[in-house]
């Protein structure tokens, strides 16, 4: 269904078209999560030449970004910024923050926080492990998800059609960033699939050498998914701890179900 410009009987006595134009495209981020070309000119009643200059320059300043395959427009790390902000009491961040000290000392293993932003992986919060070799943080980085456990979880929480849109056969060999990173749409799915059926996903030294990470999605309180992950150097993940921490993750996650401030998430 199409979405119509929101309407006021009050506003500024001057207003800026190309302003006012601009933020009308942000809020549309709110009912939707991509925002075509043609949804943008549509929306605002404008020349698609204007609706691209428009996205142009939110692009410019991080406030959206184009996804390589669909064009399509998803919001960028600078809205993703703003809105964990002004969140407040309702920030992921701070909702998890307890879980991810509990689980970084129950492991002794550095805890990572990550939301999906299109295909990539944002980290948005860590404890860092205090032991000597360790995994350091990386908050405020971006990582291609399907190299990542945090990615995998997430990619459980979504269809099979959604993660084949999301990763599609034509865009192989999927960026890589060891020798151990998935390339392709089925081994993907084949990843995916295993995170649904333990709870839990692995990443195995995808993402750098010698480093693996456990990981569990959940839901905030505005019922938004994130995922916390366990990262450790893979010579202290062997399958028994891997399996040990998996569980141990799951079950610290469905104890705070009984608190508002979060609640796991299920699949689709």
């Amino acid at each position: 269904m199409q979405k119509t410009r929101p309407e006021s009987d009050t506003g500024p006595a001057y207003p800026i078209a190309s302003v006012n134009n601009a933020l009308l495209l942000l809020l549309l981020f709110r009912e939707q999560p991509r925002v075509r070309l043609t949804d943008a000119c549509k929306y605002l009643g404008v020349a698609h030449s204007t609706a691209h200059r428009l996205l142009a320059m939110l692009a410019h300043h991080g406030f959206v970004q184009q996804e390589p395959v669909t064009r399509a427009y998803i919001a960028g790390p600078a809205l993703v910024e703003v809105g964990l902000a002004v969140v407040g009491s309702l920030n992921v961040r701070e909702q998890a923050r307890p879980i991810m000290e509990e689980l970084a000392a129950e492991t002794g293993e550095t805890v990572h926080l990550g939301v999906l932003e299109g295909d990539q992986v944002r980290y948005v919060d860590a404890v860092e492990s205090e032991r000597a070799l360790r995994v350091v943080a990386r908050t405020g980085t971006l990582v291609p998800a399907h190299c990542t456990s945090l990615g995998k979880a997430l990619l459980a929480q979504m269809t099979d059609q959604q993660v084949a849109e999301l990763y599609p056969t034509s865009a192989e060999p999927f960026p890589a960033r060891t020798d151990k990173s998935i390339t392709t749409q089925a081994k993907l799915m084949k990843e995916v699939s295993r995170a649904r059926a333990r709870g839990y996903a692995v990443n195995a030294g995808e993402v750098e050498e010698d480093v693996g990470s456990v990981s569990v999605a959940f839901r905030d309180f505005a019922g938004r998914p994130a995922a916390i992950a366990v990262a450790a150097p893979t010579s202290r993940l062997t399958a028994q701890r891997v399996s040990y921490i998996g569980d141990l993750m799951l079950q610290t996650i469905a104890r705070s179900m009984e608190s508002p401030s979060i609640a796991q998430a299920s699949a689709d």
